[in-house]
């Protein structure tokens, strides 16, 4: 491994670091009001490793879904992953399967954009490994030090800290949805459907989830595609007419 590469990744993934410090934080205080142990809360950022993901699963969990159906959510909305490592891949040093799937897992968001932007014509896989460690790092730690946080705080702090959980729902999306009229009609949809399900009470918290996320993803794509073929065709109209 190029240790001078590795060292520029880890300067790179520290805004990463620092971003999620208070993200997880709040993860792991909730994750603790929610009911979930020390080990458990950390394993999940371990082994998951998924933020918006993870907030939704603490809903789910204090819910009592299935946990069938909890892995199932969390795979739809993490399944952007297969596209932003794919293209990562066009980007990276050739290396080994294994070598390239240790890395993959620690591509966020954020790492992504971090790696996407490289100026390199290819980037070396110790400086992936770089930004990918101290991001997932600190996710980890936080993670940790935000559930003995939560341990220690009044009881009815802890009670009144679930509230928070909808509160970061909202901060995650509000940002989104400036400026882009596709996440605010996503998210209308998905809302109207999952609501549906809600009141008719036809299906359960988990698959009505998992319905409105996939039928309003879909839908919405559709209505995109429609649009953009629609003014395609409208460019060449008005271009013969010229």
């Amino acid at each position: 491994m190029n240790n001078n590469s590795f060292v520029k990744g880890l300067k790179a993934g520290t805004s990463i670091a620092i971003g999620y410090f208070p993200v997880a934080l709040t993860f792991g205080l909730l994750a603790k009001t929610t009911g979930l142990s020390i080990i458990e809360a950390t394993a999940m950022s371990i082994f998951v490793y998924a933020g918006a993901a993870q907030y939704m699963s603490l809903t789910l969990i204090a819910k009592g879904v299935d946990p069938i159906l909890i892995v199932l959510n969390t795979f739809v909305v993490n399944i952007r992953h297969f596209l932003m490592t794919a293209a990562l891949n066009e980007k990276m040093h050739s290396e080994k399967r294994w070598v390239k799937g240790i890395y993959a897992f620690g591509i966020t968001d954020e790492s992504f954009s971090v790696l996407a932007t490289q100026k390199d014509e290819k980037i070396h896989t110790s400086f992936a490994f770089g930004v990918a460690l101290i991001a997932y790092g600190s996710w980890v730690v936080f993670t940790a030090v935000g559930h003995v946080i939560g341990a220690n705080l009044p009881a009815f702090l802890q009670a009144a800290m679930s509230i928070a959980l909808y509160a970061m729902f909202v901060g995650l999306l509000v940002p989104s949805m400036r400026g882009n009229r596709k996440v605010v009609m996503l998210a209308l949809i998905a809302a109207i459907i999952n609501g549906f399900f809600y009141w008719t009470e036809l299906l359960s918290t988990g698959w009505a989830i998992l319905v409105a996320t996939l039928a309003s993803s879909i839908f919405v794509e559709i209505i995109y595609a429609n649009h953009q073929k629609r003014t395609r065709l409208r460019g060449k109209n008005l271009t013969k007419g010229a």
